[in-house]
């Protein structure tokens, strides 16, 4: 018989509250582990945004990296992984003019590579990579997060149309409005790099 998430879970505190639903820091009860349930109403969304919503759980399902927000179960809510860094661009933020060292830049820049390899191994596009979907636990420790609007292709060769993502990050075949595939990430990578390495908080072109 399949238990009831509030005899897995204590719930600690509310962390966040949108149109669809809740998220809460809950520890499990078996081992002490400190994770983030979101609850999320599918009766209030329209249909495409069901789908999306149903789609983002089940790519994470998929994805079994460490430097990866996992999903630990799926049923009515989805329970995931719980950074307790906050998120990167909170971390830029938090630093004003100062720079981070060269030792840390690469540290987390590499985490997020490794992150994004795992992510296009399997054929998936994250299409809205940025500072603030990429999380930290005190550790240090990378977690990519957000993939509300990723794309699963059929073949390494497949191409994309639709304009989606962050414009600060979109690559110039997106505003362009040119068929579009995995570089369009590592575009974005470049302007994460960037970021972490400057104090500025725009590129002028």
């Amino acid at each position: 018989m399949a238990q009831n998430e509030n005899e897995i879970y204590r719930r600690i505190k509310l962390l966040g509250e949108g149109s669809f639903g809740k998220a809460y820091l809950v520890e499990c009860i078996q081992d002490g582990t400190l994770c983030v349930i979101k609850q999320v109403d599918l009766n209030q969304m329209k249909e495409d945004e069901r789908r999306e919503t149903i789609k983002e759980a089940r790519i994470l399902e998929a994805l079994r990296h460490p430097n990866i927000v996992k999903i630990q179960r799926s049923r009515l809510c989805i329970v995931m992984d719980y950074a307790d860094g906050g998120d990167l661009s909170n971390k830029i933020k938090q630093t004003g003019s100062c720079l981070f060292s060269e030792v840390q830049i690469l540290d987390w820049f590499t985490q997020i590579c490794l992150a994004i390899k795992h992510v296009h191994d399997r054929k998936i596009i994250h299409r809205d990579l940025k500072t603030q979907n990429i999380f930290l636990t005190q550790d240090g420790i990378i977690k990519l997060g957000d993939f509300g609007i990723a794309r699963v292709l059929n073949h390494t060769r497949e191409k994309c149309k639709t304009i989606v993502g962050t414009p600060y990050y979109l690559s110039p075949e997106i505003i362009e409005s040119r068929d579009y595939s995995f570089k369009t990430d590592i575009w974005s990578l470049g302007i994460i790099l960037y970021e972490l390495c400057t104090p500025q908080t725009s590129i002028q072109c």
